[in-house]
């Protein structure tokens, strides 16, 4: 499995914009933080062309320890989700589709 870390994306920035080493990981750091901070406050984000991310709740509800079988209550909480956009699902298929996604 290969990861893509903020190094490497800060790089990337740094070839393609022409920004400076320090300029590219500070603005990447602005970027990600933003992005954190609207989930946060429960806003969905959305990418063009890449999907949306938005945070859902999850009420409480039992669950069941596998090996005991003994029946455990799960807490309500908050999770992420990512719908991948048109786009990114045509890319992923090999198929050529149309950016016109707002």
């Amino acid at each position: 499995m290969n990861t893509i870390t903020r190094a490497q994306l800060a790089e990337a920035i740094y070839a393609q914009v022409g920004l400076s080493r320090n300029e590219s990981a500070a603005l990447l750091e602005d970027v990600l933080e933003r992005v954190s901070a609207a989930l946060e406050a429960g806003r969905p984000v959305k990418i063009s062309a890449f999907g949306t991310f938005s945070v859902r709740q999850k009420g409480m509800r039992v669950g069941r320890n596998p090996k005991t079988g003994v029946e455990v209550p799960i807490m309500p909480r908050r999770v992420l989700s990512f719908r991948p956009s048109q786009v990114l699902k045509g890319r992923l298929n090999g198929e050529t589709v149309a950016d016109d996604e707002d």
